[in-house]
């Protein structure tokens, strides 16, 4: 199980798996669904790799299970988790990953788009050309 760290995160040896901002505008279940995406992008969470258990998750965050839930079931959705039973969750192989990186993708040209003061349209244009 991944034990807490002084930082305030949850993780094991090599640093913290999530770590929870309580100032942070953005609500807990997205802050642990971001860092989980993160880590299957930057490969610190390769595939195979066995989730704390939600509740136990929710405990060391200090965290209503709940939360720790509802980011598991989207992360699951979108084919970055499986959750099977006995063996808990874990990051999904790599193929199913895939989907997140491009995701990832998609919001780094959001944030782009809108920087520049593109509107969607314009920004499916640009996308749709160059495809």
């Amino acid at each position: 199980m991944a034990a807490q760290d002084a930082s305030g995160g949850v993780g094991g040896p090599a640093g913290p798996l999530v770590h929870i901002d309580a100032a942070s505008p953005t609500p807990v279940f997205e802050q642990i669904i971001e860092q989980l995406r993160r880590g299957v992008v930057q490969g610190s969470l390769p595939a195979g790799t066995r989730l704390p258990a939600v509740r136990a998750l929710a405990s060391e965050l200090g965290v209503a299970v709940n939360t720790v839930a509802k980011a598991y079931r989207q992360l699951e959705a979108e084919g970055t988790v499986v959750t099977g039973g006995r063996n808990g969750t874990t990051i999904a192989a790599l193929a199913d990953a895939e989907p997140t990186r491009v995701a990832e993708a998609a919001r780094t040209l959001i944030a782009r788009a809108r920087d520049a003061g593109l509107s969607r349209d314009q920004t499916l244009g640009l996308v749709a050309r160059l495809w």
